[in-house]
């Protein structure tokens, strides 16, 4: 009986280990295809672009932050809205964001019309 409950018990840690790693995943893989659309954008992000970004913006599993992100970029018009760059400024100032979060909200916040060239280097290398 002892062998039978440590099992499950074993099964249980397992599994919620597992979980966390597919979620780290999921934000690594949301963070990446945030910044290949912002490599990309032109004065917009495409309709295809908004597509996916509206997918990351309306995952609940997805960190605050990440979502704020996607909706940051959705909503640029040659460069970001008000609010966008006031979500950026918050990611930026968070003490537990990610360095690499944290360069990219700054890309978004400054990007006008399309990144730089050092921007998109920048992105290169963190997300390659």
């Amino acid at each position: 009986m002892k062998i039978t409950l440590i099992r499950k018990l074993v099964a249980v840690a397992l599994i919620a280990l597992f979980s966390q790693f597919s979620l780290a995943q999921d934000a690594g893989g949301a963070i990446k295809q945030i910044a290949d659309i912002v490599v990309s954008i032109n004065h917009f992000p495409s309709d295809a672009d908004k597509a996916a970004l509206a997918d990351i913006a309306g995952n609940d599993a997805l960190p605050e932050n990440l979502r704020n992100m996607a909706t940051a970029v959705s909503n640029i018009s040659h460069a970001a809205s008000a609010e966008g760059k006031a979500m950026m400024a918050s990611i930026q100032a968070n003490g537990e964001a990610p360095d690499r979060a944290k360069s990219l909200a700054g890309i978004i916040a400054s990007l006008n019309h399309m990144p730089s060239d050092e921007a998109k280097a920048t992105l290169a290398e963190l997300f390659p």
